[in-house]
């Protein structure tokens, strides 16, 4: 079994930064797919970024060039570095994990973007 554990989350004023790391733990791969997804109110969890074992990354337009997932610190952990964050990012954002065919999902962090 694979946990991930998200943090991070919080509230920023419009224009603002933060980013978002996913602890993992459990089973070591060599092969998976990492991703960020989120759910605001009232709608469907959507894909905001993922990233390959290979390193292949890719992003939802509506995030693409102010969000950038990354493992720069260590395999185990996966990062979301979310700049110009608007008030429509506002939403859980749940940590992913991809392996042999099964879903491995966090508990989820709340982000809020208000003034």
């Amino acid at each position: 079994q694979v946990q991930l554990v998200e943090s991070g989350g919080g509230l920023v004023q419009p224009g603002g930064s933060l980013r978002l790391s996913c602890a993992a733990s459990g089973s070591i791969f060599s092969t998976y797919v990492m991703g960020w997804y989120r759910q605001a109110p009232g709608k469907q969890r959507e894909l905001v970024a993922t990233m390959t074992s290979g390193g292949s990354t890719n992003y939802a337009d509506s995030v693409k060039g102010r969000f950038t997932i990354s493992n720069v610190n260590a395999k185990n952990t996966v990062y979301l570095q979310m700049n110009s964050l608007k008030a429509e990012d506002t939403a859980v954002y749940y940590c992913n994990r991809k392996v042999l065919g099964y879903d491995y999902w966090g508990q989820g962090t709340q982000v809020t973007v208000s003034s």
